[in-house]
């Protein structure tokens, strides 16, 4: 990335302290009419105004409500009445010239109790049993709960009689001396409360043997972090039973914070998230296996906490600001943003992703101070950042000509033109987009130098529509927005497979679903998929082919008690990804009806450490004792599996790695015997907190180094991170030639290897690499760049125009041009010429010239044949293709024939030759005597054309040219001429 350093010139950008808070309102109880402070102490440039608000609602300075000078709330007389009372939530406003802030919001409690929710029953129990008794109040503060005895304080027997936090009252052995009326008292600060009386009677039975039975089993819990949890436990039987307490996910209970109070109920203090979870209350008759369950849930709630906080910043009018915020706490904290103390207008220049607050088109208005406010039932926390907005009069125009060009899936080229005014300015520009299709899609943006007008946009969605527009930037403003341009991204194979869903309804039959790919995981329209299985024990595979909409499909003729694996595959038009991991599944052992149906099992994450199974017995099922379900990381062992109570429907799994795929398998269990098995696949998300997501993100690969194959091809090899040795991990390529604004140059290559070769590149030509690493839907950030200049290659066209041109009856000039490529340096010509016979025959004569000639003389030729000729340039690096083959003819020969011709001519014949040519050698000087005598009488009007037709410069009839002839002979320039071509010495191929 760039980093963009603009010199504004303004005190304090880096801290922002001009308003902050020191000391804010915290939650209160007082009694009624007595008095009241809020604090409230805000730090900032004087002057500084200091405003309440009660419920949300501006508070008006009284008598009864009073701002004092340091800026605390002061409530002289405490109100109760019904229609008026001063019971609420209370925040302070502090203001000055560069904004407002909003404190956190405190609670004023009136102490009360109000009627009780729940009055003791009568009760009867047989002596040596367990007498229990309960009410409920509501008060504020809490209130403490005693009990009486006949309208007396019960006196408490630490062995036998326990009052619980709660309120409860238990009686172990009792007595016929705890007969009475019973009744409980709750007192807080602010008023004490009697319940009605209840009679508790006990009576002597015959003692007999009991199975163990829980009267009071715990009960779902909700509580704040740091309060005091009470699971209560009472059971009855003959003898007593023992009771003991376990997590229904194994893991032990904290010893340190967990206390067993009276015969077996649960304490927890300071209670934390960790101790959230399932409890199991065991009572079991001593010296046997006679027991029974009973379970409760404890979810401990976490005040919000901010671990992302807003930044301040500063930005040119038009420019854009964004302003992040993470929150953490159970439940997930709501957000929502506060401008100098009042809710954000959202329209569509201020827009809000998830928990991101974006302002676009930047205009002076919006220069404030912006809170992030997270808040849920269970507090509230706030966070803020300023906004300062420079402005300059003397803005650049839009940049011009914006146009993008699709490169991959993932990534499109945008360029554009500089501004028509002001251009010189501009130190940056910055590059929106968003996606087209959909509602409230988060624009992003990249920020480069003024060195280029062009930029590729990576880590977009496959198979989506994008809209782009640019903004220009000096040290003191931004121009306009540039006119908005659209380009959608290629199809790419999908990035992972859908979760199964295994289920037998039979011995012999596998019922298999899944869930269609969400658009972000298809990258594509899905085209099919394909489903494969086989038995552990058979190496074969089957496969099946299924439509593009198809959901689920049913296996059946299969083998009892038999252990298949199955894995599932899904394809786009681009291709098929890679299939899931193979997911194993055993078929049932006896077909009955005994035996409980697989359960409905579905799966949610509930974070990105927590899954939560839920589940639905099968309709007409048999009775179910229980549940037994397992989990384990694709990849790893199955872990033991954990054994829930019959009444669960629920279960919460945690401890899991973020972005990570797990196996989980449930199935009930009755009297018979096990249950048939629901098998589920399900991957956790990635965590949103910075802490866990900048652990999350995987480092890029280091050591990448190139290594050139060829002048077109190279081997790009890198490193893949040391911690990551056991992840499947995939990697992206991207090669671009340094300075292009064509698309179709770059180019993304993908592997899961840790070496690749590129190949069809061009020669002579600087590249720049950067790889990357793929886990899930994750990606690390690119390399460094390493830049790799491929060397010249061979030629790749042929010599251009070539002719060949006869001198002599045995000598012919041939003639050619340099082949198109502009940047080739041809070292040296090959020319490659043969006669017909030769041709045929493969035997071809071979030439060299220099590559600074293009012509050469072939000698020496056989007249009355036909000769064919090739060429191909040549560089250091080899020898380029040849063209295609050029021919021509050369004349018979029509000079004196050979000297020993004679012995092959009889006597007779030789005879009449002699006396042909005494009579032709006459007839020749007697014209020529004639033609000298003419010569004599007159000048000469003119000059003789001889022609010459021999190569070896013989005139018909034997005589030399006269000096005034005018011989015709082919034009040639001294620098086409070679005289070192007559001492080149020819050589068959």
């Amino acid at each position: 990335g760039l980093l963009i350093i603009m010199p504004f010139p303004s005190p304090g950008v880096l801290c922002f302290s001009e308003l902050s808070f020191i000391t804010e309102p915290s939650d209160i109880t007082v009694l009624p009419k007595d008095s009241a402070v809020l604090d409230c102490l805000a730090h900032g440039q004087p002057p500084v105004t200091m405003k309440w608000l009660k419920n949300g609602v501006p508070m008006a300075a009284s008598e009864h409500a009073q701002f004092l000078p340091n800026g605390s709330l002061y409530i002289p007389t405490v109100k109760n009445d019904r229609g008026d009372s001063d019971e609420g939530f209370y925040q302070c406003l502090s203001q000055n010239k560069y904004g407002a802030i909003l404190s956190q919001r405190s609670r004023l409690t009136i102490a009360s109790i109000s009627e009780f929710l729940a009055h003791p029953v009568p009760a009867g129990v047989s002596e040596g049993s367990v007498a229990r008794f309960w009410c409920a109040v509501a008060a504020s503060p809490q209130a403490t709960i005693t009990w009486e005895l006949n309208q007396s304080l019960l006196p408490l027997e630490t062995d036998r009689i326990t009052i619980l936090p709660n309120g409860v009252l238990q009686i172990q052995k009792a007595r016929l001396e705890d007969t009475g009326q019973y009744r409980c008292v709750a007192t807080n600060i602010g008023n004490r409360m009697k319940s009605k009386e209840a009679t508790l009677t006990v009576h002597q039975a015959p003692k007999s043997r009991q199975k163990p039975r829980i009267i009071a089993g715990p009960q779902n819990v909700t509580a704040a972090m740091h309060q005091t949890v009470v699971l209560e436990c009472v059971a009855t039987g003959n003898p007593q039973p023992i009771i003991s307490w376990s997590r229904a996910d194994s893991k032990p209970i904290d010893v340190y914070n967990a206390k067993v109070l009276g015969s077996g109920n649960l304490v927890l203090t300071d209670v934390k998230p960790q101790h959230s979870g399932i409890y199991l209350c065991r009572a079991t008759t001593p010296g046997t296996r006679n027991h029974t369950l009973a379970y409760a849930s404890l979810t401990v709630m976490v005040r919000p906490s901010i671990v992302e906080r807003p930044e301040s910043q500063t930005r040119p009018r038009a420019g854009t600001a964004r302003f992040m915020c993470q929150a953490e706490g159970v439940p997930q904290p709501r957000i929502s943003w506060l401008k100098n103390g009042q809710k954000v207008h959202l329209n569509g220049r201020i827009k809000m992703y998830n928990s991101k607050l974006v302002i676009t088109q930047i205009i002076p208005e919006d220069d404030a101070i912006y809170q992030c406010v997270a808040e849920s039932e269970y507090g509230m926390v706030l966070s803020l950042a300023r906004l300062i907005v420079v402005m300059s009069e003397d803005r650049p125009s839009a940049p011009r000509n914006v146009h993008a060009e699709t490169i991959s899936s993932s990534a499109i080229l945008l360029a554009w033109e500089r501004p028509l005014y002001n251009a010189n300015k501009v130190i940056a520009y910055s590059i929106h987009y968003m996606k087209a299709e959909g509602l409230n899609n988060e624009e992003l943006q990249a920020v480069i130098g003024n060195d280029t007008t062009s930029y590729i946009i990576e880590d977009l969605e496959p198979a989506r529509n994008y809209t782009f527009y640019i903004v220009a930037y000096m040290p003191m403003g931004a121009s306009r927005m540039s006119d908005q341009v659209s380009q959608h991204t290629l199809e790419d194979v999908p990035l992972r497979t859908p979760e199964l869903s295994l289920t037998s309804r039979n011995t012999s039959d596998i019922q298999v679903g899944w869930q269609p790919l969400p658009a972000k995981l298809s990258r594509g329209r899905v085209s099919a998929y394909r489903l494969s299985y086989r038995t552990a024990a058979d190496p074969d595979v089957t496969a099946v082919d299924l439509p593009r909409n198809a959901t689920e499909h049913h296996l059946d003729h299969l083998e009892p008690d038999t252990i298949y694996l199955l894995r599932i595959a899904v394809a786009t038009r681009v291709g098929w990804c890679e299939p899931s991991a193979w997911t194993s599944h055993r078929t049932p052992r006896v077909s009955s009806s005994k035996v409980p149906a697989a359960p409905l099992l579905h799966l949610e994450p509930l974070n990105c450490t927590s899954v939560i199974a839920r589940w639905q017995t099968a309709p007409g099922s048999v009775v179910v004792q229980g549940y037994r379900l397992s989990h384990h990381e694709e990849g790893l062992p199955e872990q033991p599996s954990v054994q829930l109570p019959a009444l669960l429907s629920h279960y919460t799994i945690s401890g899991l790695d973020p972005r990570t795929k797990y196996h989980v398998k449930l199935l009930a269990f009755s009297q018979l015997g096990d249950g048939y098995q629901s098998d589920q696949t399900i991957s956790t998300p990635g965590c949103v907190s910075v802490r866990d997501h900048l652990s999350s993100v995987p480092p890029a690969p280091s050591h990448v180094t190139i290594t050139a194959n060829g002048s077109s091809s190279v081997v790009v090899r890198w490193s893949r991170p040391a911690f990551m040795a056991g992840k499947a991990l995939s990697f992206s390529v991207r090669c671009t030639p340094v300075g292009t604004h064509n698309a179709t140059a770059v180019r993304y290559l993908q592997t899961i290897k840790q070496n690749m070769t590129v190949r069809n590149l061009s020669p002579n030509t600087r590249y720049e690499f950067v790889v990357r690493l793929q886990l899930d839907q994750m990606s690390s950030p690119w390399s460094s760049v390493v830049y790799h200049q491929t060397p010249a290659a061979a030629p790749t066209q042929p010599p251009l125009a070539v002719r060949m041109t006869l001198i002599e009856d045995d000598t012919v000039l041939v003639s050619w041009r340099e082949p198109a490529d502009p940047l080739l340096v041809v070292t040296h010509y090959t020319l490659l010429y043969a006669s017909q016979k030769g041709w045929l025959a493969g035997r071809w004569m071979i030439l060299q010239r220099d590559g600074s000639n293009t012509m050469a003389l072939l000698e020496k030729l056989e007249p009355g044949n036909i000769y064919l000729v090739k060429i191909c340039a040549a560089n250091q690096f080899g020898e380029g293709p040849y063209s295609s083959l050029v021919d021509v003819a050369l004349p018979r020969a029509s000079g004196h024939p050979h000297s020993n011709s004679i012995y092959h001519i009889d006597q007779r014949s030789m005879t009449g030759i002699i006396v042909g040519v005494c009579i032709a050698l006459s007839c020749i000087v007697l014209c020529a005597f004639i033609l000298i005598n003419k010569g004599r009488s007159r000048k000469p009007s003119g000059r003789k054309m001889v022609s010459v037709l021999s190569g070896d410069g013989a005139q018909a009839g034997g005589q030399p040219p006269s000096e005034n002839a005018e011989v015709l002979v082919p034009m040639m320039r001294p620098p086409f001429i070679d005289a070192k071509v007559r001492d080149t010495k020819q050589r068959p191929l």
